[in-house]
């Protein structure tokens, strides 16, 4: 590689992000001090540019208008330019997102905020192509008209920007009202399961027409919905939604069917041509989704797609030393010898290709059939490609396809004579081809930045689909990711979690010169997956730094006069904005999964104060949660786990006994949402004796395992066989 013309500060970061843009003509700056001082020094409006390291259009608008040296030229004349990952600072994203989505009806990354010295926004957008079009203003032409603006009626924009930010404080606060109590989980769980009813695509399953996304939120959400109406038609048809939107999912081409895993999300309703980058969150989620469906409907079809997504993390997205990387991009050079990245680019084919490596002739099938014939039908592979045009408006996959399941395995086994058996393996034979022949290809990028929150929501889906599919090697994975942050993304001497690490020289894990401290969805995430992993292996462990983690969260960002937390801690100068999140999107919401671990973390603990406080946040969004649930499907869903109150199952037993494994065995087979399962061994000096007193008091009936269901510190009767604690489980 040629030696670059330009570097800038962001040569000494860790993102991958922000290092990818260390070497334009931009004098770029990370968010912090020194640009604030300097953009006030020299009385300049400070450009600030927000995006994350597989973002598509953030590639396009750096090729574009970032390389370019005349628009650097502009863009350092007249601006402080500053560049932000919005996946190590959501806290920064979320305030000027907040005020772009207020005053332009849309958002997106990248994001294009311009800012005064003192960091109000006052005009924003998202990508801006760098000339100007017959439709849209052109990059350099804004930052010109900009320029000129702040030279000519400074006291002007200084005024606009005090109102527009003085409106932002007021339409962004989240508070409760009065004396709300939380509200009636019925209601809400009636009014976001129709809502979901009417957005629902019968035919190919999702919530919207296209794009189409895979929230696994809603999917939750209709699980919960149908596990406490399982005997009603409304219950039906929400377990009908969930599996029938997953199977779609799991078969279109959204689903990586060569080298695993999810991606991003459909640009069409058939979830059939994706935008291809794949985030570590997706993974995370769906895995323990996947798991539950496979839990509730006893398909191996479901348990199949967990163990795929689990296969893909492992291989592609693990460290060395036990965490997860990011993401993947999207965009990648379709062979050596490329000068310009295309999207898709590494998992796309031509009908030719597939024809070259699958040239064998198939046994028992019509004369001169081959396993290309086969496998092309099977995986709606056509001769010109099978994108359509509408799907692809920059023309990079014509003549390309991307594989998506076309006919089940009975009409494709039907249509060429074949035993299904056979098929299986004719399929299986060519996929292990084509990954072959895909790793020749040059990899898109890998951002192997590691987050606490997104890394969190890895190891519930490791330790959930562990727990569900009775894999160990699965729970392993899971502590060892967790051991994993314990090491690198959280400081013993203060208690804190940290937000991000990264993957150094000699593939060392490394820190930044002054780390980012955790943020909401950090702990609140890490909490969750401590949980699900205390119920997968039973090591006390996780469950007390889960217990500790829980008072540094309440202690760092709850709001005790308005109720619910905060995003970020306050007093911090630098963000004028203190929010609350209210959406639960492609991941969900802190404040809606903080309300099932405070409810968690109160069954380990005896704290009641906790409950208190799962109350008082669904309190705070009581209104929305009754006129627009749809919006907030998790926290819709831990109403009915508030309201239901957790039923303890307590199996007391020897860890190591084959009757306590059974017992164990039975609890994890069952998809029961207001379960919270411990183990007592008999340790009376153990952590959870020490919480919780009343267990001392259970004992092994006849010596063999026994199993109670507690509620509210009072048990049931003991039951020692697992069919008696199946019935007690599934009412």
């Amino acid at each position: 590689p040629s030696i670059p013309r330009h570097t800038n500060r962001l040569i000494n970061e860790r993102s991958p992000y922000l290092l990818q843009h260390a070497h334009n003509p931009v004098d770029w700056y990370p968010w912090g001090q020194e640009a604030f001082d300097k953009a006030k020094k020299e009385n300049k409006l400070i450009f600030l540019s927000v995006g994350y390291s597989t973002c598509h259009w953030c590639h396009v608008m750096e090729e574009e208008s970032f390389k370019n040296k005349e628009i650097g030229e502009i863009m350092n004349k007249n601006f402080v330019c500053i560049k932000v990952d919005r996946e190590e600072r959501p806290d920064v994203d979320k305030v000027y997102m907040t005020f772009v989505q207020a005053t332009s009806g849309g958002g997106g990354w990248p994001m294009s905020v311009w800012l005064t010295p003192d960091l109000k926004p006052f005009v924003g957008g998202t990508y801006f192509p760098p000339e100007d079009g017959v439709h849209r203003v052109g990059f350099r032409t804004v930052l010109l008209r900009i320029a000129e603006q702040w030279k000519e009626n400074k006291d002007a924009l200084l005024e606009s920007s005090q109102k527009i930010l003085e409106a932002l404080l007021h339409m962004s606060e989240i508070r409760v009202q009065g004396q709300e109590s939380p509200p009636p989980s019925k209601e809400v769980m009636a009014t976001c399961f129709q809502q979901l009813s009417n957005s629902y695509d019968e035919d190919y399953g999702g919530f919207s027409k296209s794009p189409k996304f895979p929230t696994p939120v809603n999917l939750n959400f209709l699980f919960t919905y149908w596990a406490v109406h399982r005997t009603t038609p409304e219950g039906a048809r929400a377990l009908q939604m969930a599996l029938h939107t997953l199977r779609m999912m799991a078969h279109g081409g959204i689903h990586d069917h060569i080298s695993q895993g999810f991606h991003r999300y459909s640009t069409d309703k058939h979830w059939h041509v994706p935008h291809f980058e794949k985030m570590l969150y997706d993974q995370g989620q769906l895995a323990a989704t996947y798991s539950r469906a496979f839990q509730i409907s006893g398909d191996e079809f479901f348990a199949n797609v967990a163990q795929d997504i689990l296969l893909y993390v492992s291989r592609d997205l693990s460290d060395q030393a036990g965490g997860f990387y990011s993401a993947e991009d999207a965009d990648s050079y379709p062979t050596t010898a490329s000068g310009e990245k295309r999207e898709g680019a590494f998992c796309v084919w031509a009908a030719e290709e597939i024809r070259a490596l699958l040239p064998d002739p198939v046994e028992g099938s019509t004369e001169g059939t081959t396993l290309g014939d086969v496998f092309m039908y099977h995986y709606g592979v056509k001769e010109t490609g099978n994108v359509s045009p509408m799907q692809d408006p920059h023309q990079e996959l014509k003549g390309k396809n991307v594989l998506i399941v076309r006919c089940s395995l009975e009409l494709t086994a039907a249509r060429f004579g074949l035993e299904l058996g056979q098929l299986g393996a004719l399929l299986g034979e060519g996929r292990r081809r084509l990954s072959a022949a895909r790793a020749q290809r040059p990899r898109p990028h890998l951002d192997t930045k590691m987050l606490a929150a997104w890394n969190g929501l890895m190891i519930s889906g490791f330790a959930q689909a562990g727990a569900a599919l009775a894999e160990q090697k699965y729970v392993s994975r899971a502590a060892q990711a967790a051991a994993f942050l314990q090491r690198h993304l959280f400081d013993p001497t203060s208690g804190r979690l940290l937000r991000s690490c990264y993957r150094g020289k000699d593939n060392m894990v490394e820190q930044s010169a002054v780390p980012i401290q955790g943020f909401l969805e950090d702990y609140v995430f890490v909490i969750q997956a401590l949980f699900d992993l205390y119920e997968a292996s039973l090591e006390q462990g996780w469950l007390e730094w889960a217990l500790q983690l829980q008072h540094m969260q309440d202690k760092l960002f709850w709001d005790p006069k308005g109720f619910a937390y905060f995003s970020s801690e306050g007093g911090d100068p630098s963000l004028l904005l203190h929010l609350k999140d209210d959406q639960d999107g492609a991941e969900p919401a802190a404040n809606s999964v903080t309300v099932t671990n405070l409810l968690r973390a109160a069954c380990y603990s005896g704290h009641t104060e906790w409950v208190e406080k799962a109350g008082q946040i669904l309190a705070t969004f009581s209104e929305r949660l009754q006129k627009i649930p749809i919006t907030l499907p998790e926290m819709a869903r831990a109403t009915a786990v508030f309201h239901h109150t957790l039923k303890q199952v307590v199996i007391c037993g020897d860890p190591q006994g084959e009757d306590t494994k059974e017992m164990l065995r039975c609890v994890h087979s069952v998809f029961s949402p207001n379960k919270v399962l411990m183990l007592a061994d008999g340790d009376s000096a153990g952590f959870l004796y020490r919480q919780l007193p009343f267990l001392a008091s259970l004992e092994r009936k006849d010596g063999k395992a026994t199993a109670y269901l507690c509620s509210n510190f009072a048990c049931s009767l003991p039951v020692t066989s697992p069919q008696e604690l199946r019935g007690m489980l599934c009412p």
